[in-house]
């Protein structure tokens, strides 16, 4: 499998930007809402510690055949004042295990302040787009079983709740049909 390199993803209101070392202090604010780890587990990072975790998910894996896939969510503030940073998506790609193509697990998280504007489903069907464009026949996603709002966006892609666990989280599933 040949490494899948970002690039940028731009749907109707948002810009879905490679994701760079440079983006971690205005992300550390985006994410630093304490309610916002309910559901994805952990606190909020600081800019110092997003930069090392950015760096290595930058750098990529160590693995040729796995592509890490990172973007922040940019939207246009509509004054003029350019782009502010609301989220991060991502997709971690492999070869399926039966040798049957690409299979992407993807995620999604959009800071507090921007919850509720339709932002995750809108940058979701962006990169889910842009994945199958790059041949991925399988999608995952990771849901929290309480996580009303973030089942909704998985649905909102095609994917459907799966009777597989993952750390408390349930699997929801999508082959694509070519």
């Amino acid at each position: 499998m040949t490494a899948i390199l970002t690039a940028a993803i731009s749907t109707e209101r948002l810009t879905l930007l490679p994701l760079r070392v440079e983006h971690a202090e205005e992300m550390a604010a985006v994410l630093a809402d304490p309610a916002l780890h309910r559901y994805i587990g952990g606190a909020p990072s600081t800019a110092e510690e997003l930069r090392g975790r950015y760096a290595r998910m930058v750098a990529g894996s160590p693995l040729p055949v796995i592509s890490w896939c990172n973007w922040v969510i940019g939207v246009e503030d509509g004054v003029g004042r350019g782009r502010s940073l609301v989220g991060y998506v991502q997709a971690t790609v492999t070869p399926s295990r039966d040798g049957a193509g690409l299979v992407a697990e993807i995620a999604w998280v959009v800071g507090t302040a921007w919850q509720g504007r339709g932002i995750a489903q809108e940058a979701a069907r962006g990169l889910v787009r842009w994945l199958e464009e790059r041949g991925v026949g399988t999608l995952i996603a990771h849901v929290h079983p309480d996580h009303a709002a973030s089942a909704a966006v998985a649905a909102s892609v095609g994917l459907a709740p799966t009777d597989e666990w993952q750390n408390g989280e349930v699997r929801w599933r999508r082959r694509v049909v070519s």
